[in-house]
């Protein structure tokens, strides 16, 4: 056996090995956003977008699709749902700071303005996370709204 079938021999060894190795997964409920949507006041369209654009990687909750169980694929899905809760989790808003809340609105606001967010990547293989030009604008002004009511309750104390 040549040195490359021997490479190959390993690294699909490896493969199937990893396999059995998986990333914690991220199985909250959309129970815990209800704190969110409700402070927010997000309607059903509100909440809709953000369910199948936000809710996956800034959440507890993230619906994974049938490829996530694979290795190394899934430590990739994994790592950006951690990074994207770190940015901002819907699920732990109730302790955070009126300042903080009234900061995340502002960030929400920009990235989805200027297309930032979904990211690129998440949109490829998610379809139904790209937002049409008036989902954008509903998101982003709702979020606008949110985030001057939060800004106001800062000044007014």
């Amino acid at each position: 056996m040549n040195i490359y079938k021997k490479l190959g021999v390993g690294v699909l060894g490896g493969l199937l090995i990893s396999q059995f190795f998986q990333p914690e997964d991220n199985f909250g409920d959309y129970e815990s956003v209800k704190n969110f949507l409700v402070e927010t006041n997000a309607d059903s369209n509100i909440e809709s977008i953000l369910k199948k654009a936000c809710f996956d990687c800034h959440s507890d909750k993230t619906v994974y699709p049938w490829y996530s169980k694979i290795t190394p694929i899934n430590y990739l899905i994994s790592h950006h749902v951690k990074e994207g809760k770190e940015h901002i989790n819907f699920s732990n808003w109730i302790n955070y700071s009126i300042d903080k809340k009234e900061h995340k609105m502002e960030e929400l606001y920009e990235e989805v303005e200027e297309k930032h967010m979904p990211l690129k990547s998440y949109k490829t293989f998610h379809s139904g996370a790209r937002l049409s030009p008036n989902e954008i604008d509903d998101l982003v002004n709702w979020a606008k709204k949110v985030h001057g009511q939060y800004k106001k309750s800062l000044y007014s104390k």
